[in-house]
């Protein structure tokens, strides 16, 4: 019984310690099956990352808005968004509008 017990200790080498094949087993788990596992923390730790990057951009949106409409509360700024943006005009007023052609850009 000793000589099958020793040459099986021996054929298994370092993997005959019980408390190493225990310790490999927990981390294997720990890392890729359990609920908090290392995979899932990362495709996590990427979503946070998307989210904070979505949430800059949003800041900076309300940040132009609002400077939009501040120059909107004035009368002169809610005329030249008028002009601008809507081709308005006064009255006795003409506009000319010039279209700048891109494709025959000379470069």
């Amino acid at each position: 019984m000793k000589k099958i017990f020793y040459s099986l200790k021996k054929w298994m080498g370092p993997f005959g310690n019980i408390f190493l094949i225990v310790s490999i087993t927990f981390i294997v788990w720990m890392l890729f099956f359990d609920a908090n596992s290392w995979l899932i923390q990362k495709e996590l730790n990427e979503e946070i990352e998307i989210l904070n990057n979505k949430k800059e951009f949003y800041k900076n949106e309300i940040r132009e808005d609002t400077k939009a409409l501040k120059a909107l509360e004035s009368k002169a700024g809610m005329e030249a968004f008028a002009r601008e943006k809507y081709n308005m005009k006064r009255k006795n007023e003409d506009i000319y509008i010039i279209e700048f052609d891109s494709i025959n850009k000379v470069q």
